[in-house]
């Protein structure tokens, strides 16, 4: 079983900037394609970004493309994802995801995709 764990949320306010991290015990890491999702409240998750097993390719939802970069470091089996010029829709749970199935960069934005999945990590920004 692969646990992921996603930490670095927390209240913000608009314009700021946040980094969520996510880090498993399981590897090899770098057999992963690697996702981040989120979940508002009453909403449906949606995809916000995706990489590459290397890190070479990424994928962005075009709601976050110009403000946030997703990013991995496989020798410390951790993903991360900068966010900055934060915004009140942002707000939401965020998730990261891992699949080995996954095969190429577009892929990556579909949430079937993904068989582990971490707890989650709320952001809060305020207006």
């Amino acid at each position: 079983q692969v646990q992921l764990v996603e930490s670095g949320g927390g209240s913000v306010q608009a314009g700021d900037s946040l980094r969520l991290s996510c880090v498993t015990s399981r590897g090899p890491f770098s057999t992963f394609a690697l996702g981040w999702f989120r979940q508002a409240p009453g909403k449906e998750r949606e995809f916000v970004a995706g990489i590459s097993r290397a890190g070479s390719g990424t994928n962005y939802a075009d709601s976050v493309k110009d403000r946030c970069t997703i990013s991995r470091e496989n020798y410390k089996n951790a993903l991360y994802l900068q966010m900055d010029s934060q915004k009140p829709q942002d707000t939401a749970d965020y998730y990261c995801a891992a699949t080995r199935t996954i095969q190429t960069v577009p892929a990556t934005q579909s949430s079937a995709a993904y068989a582990y999945w971490g707890q989650g990590t709320q952001v809060i920004v305020s207006s």
